[in-house]
């Protein structure tokens, strides 16, 4: 039986509950199946076109959309620099609801998504904002579902900064079944909103202490100590973030099976060793290689491929 894939009129992802939790299985199911069977889907979103916008430098997250909608079919147009420094955002997305089919935005601030969302008519898709980064973690979730065959009932120990890859990791794997534990030094926790939020959805646990965090985890995940924007103050966190780095001995904790995430790009010696991102339980590229088949699937579900 062929997969659903229509979409409602305007469904953006601004930040990770805008998807249900019907939509957030779907696309997952839809990353696995076009990650098995590319060709099956070669000409589903024949026609569409995205519009990328980055205000931050992007390895991961522009070649995927980029290759992503075209390997569906469609096609991608890229601009880089401040949204809404020349002209008001209000514009620039009133410019491009009627050229594209989609408005990919990498910005620093959640306002700007809010802004963009508020006046597109296409799907506005958040591809990291400082509150959120739903891409990266529907990749991340489809990585654990294939290392384990399940989500429901894992382990997964977040350490470090209590940045947007924590807050997205808490809405999205906690609705799924995982249980985290978010460990970050005193004053570095999430967002208590997102948090309560999240406490709401699934299992969370917040703490200081990055051994405890990770004792019997399935999965061990970290992030850099210092998210670009925040660069003035890499100094005073070099200082207090060294005890939750992910080394050896901290790895050892965690259980036998258990994997390293990272979303990349990382800071060997700061936030995660060499050692450990190159050890076998690392499965940092295969996040990576995820985030192609996960935004295929989101592109699939909110632009109602054929």
């Amino acid at each position: 039986m062929e997969p659903s894939l229509a979409a409602s009129p305007i469904q953006h992802l601004r930040e990770d509950l805008d998807l249900s939790q019907d939509m957030l299985v779907r696309v997952l199911d839809l990353a696995a199946q076009v990650k098995s069977s590319p060709q099956r889907f070669s000409q589903a979103l024949a026609g569409k076109y995205l519009g990328l916008l980055f205000e931050k430098p992007s390895l991961r997250t522009r070649t995927t959309f980029e290759l992503g909608i075209k390997q569906l079919g469609g096609d991608a147009v890229t601009s880089v620099g401040a949204v809404g420094e020349r002209e008001p955002v209000k514009d620039v997305v009133r410019n491009l609801d009627r050229w594209t089919q989609a408005i990919v935005a990498r910005v620093f601030s959640q306002d700007t998504v809010k802004e963009l969302a508020h006046w597109s008519r296409v799907p506005v898709i958040n591809a990291l904002s400082d509150m959120y980064h739903p891409c990266q973690v529907l990749a991340d979730v489809q990585t654990i579902k294939e290392k384990f065959g399940r989500w429901e009932g894992l382990k997964l120990a977040f350490v470090g900064d209590g940045n947007n890859v924590a807050h997205s990791l808490m809405l999205t794997a906690g609705r799924l079944g995982v249980q985290l534990t978010i460990a970050t030094p005193p004053g570095y926790a999430p967002n208590p909103e997102v948090v309560a939020t999240a406490s709401r959805l699934g299992k969370i646990t917040l703490t200081n202490d990055p051994l405890q965090a990770v004792a019997g985890a399935h999965i061990v995940y970290t992030d850099a100590w210092t998210s670009m924007g925040h660069e003035g103050e890499a100094d005073v966190r070099n200082k207090i973030f060294p005890p939750y780095r992910v080394d050896d001995v901290m790895m050892s904790k965690a259980r036998e099976d258990a994997i390293f995430m990272h979303c990349l790009p990382a800071h060997r010696g700061e936030e995660t060793t060499d050692a450990v991102i190159e050890s076998a339980r690392s499965v940092v590229f295969d996040q990576s290689e995820n985030r192609l088949h996960a935004q295929k699937g989101l592109l699939l579900v909110l632009l109602g491929g054929q």
